[in-house]
């Protein structure tokens, strides 16, 4: 398999999984979703802004563009899942737009937190990985707040969803 081909189907599996927990926690109240318990993020939405931007901060590196934080105060649940899903979607793009030599370009970031010089594809895996974290976080936060009802998003279960539907 290329490194097209895996980082392509990385970045659908990703935004597959991010709709999967918006058709989910969209179901459910503002009000949940923004109670408060004690992890990195306090809620289920701020952690899920956390992602988003996450993503973007990601995305501009990755395209080579200037990055733009925006701070919150206040967490809107048709906001937060809108943009979600809208920063998952600009990666998949981005990366389906990419050659294989795009994705091995390296890339220097140098941040008040860290320094690197990395491939394009690599930052990417730390994306998507970084957001597989944070989803795990979102499923613990529901269960101490009483939501027990999480979608399955294994990678493989992805993939077993997609062959099915290529069968159809």
């Amino acid at each position: 398999m290329s490194l097209k081909k895996l980082m392509t189907n990385s970045v659908k599996y990703n935004a597959w999984a991010n709709q999967q927990y918006v058709n989910w926690l969209s179901k459910k109240s503002e009000e949940l979703l923004n109670k408060e318990v004690l992890s990195s993020y306090s809620s289920i939405l701020k952690t899920i802004d956390h992602i988003s931007g996450t993503e973007k901060y990601w995305f501009s590196v990755i395209a080579e563009t200037a990055f733009v934080e925006n701070q919150k105060n206040i967490f809107l649940k048709d906001e937060v899942l809108k943009e979600l899903l809208d920063s998952s979607n600009q990666l998949s793009h981005l990366i389906n737009s990419y050659s294989e030599e795009e994705l091995v370009k390296k890339v220097k970031v140098v941040s008040p937190w860290f320094e690197s010089d990395f491939s394009k594809y690599e930052y990417l895996e730390h994306a998507i990985n970084h957001g597989l974290y944070h989803r795990g976080q979102i499923v613990t936060i529901g269960r101490n707040i009483g939501i027990t009802d999480a979608p399955m998003t294994d990678y493989n279960f992805y993939n077993v969803v997609k062959q099915q539907e290529n069968k159809q």
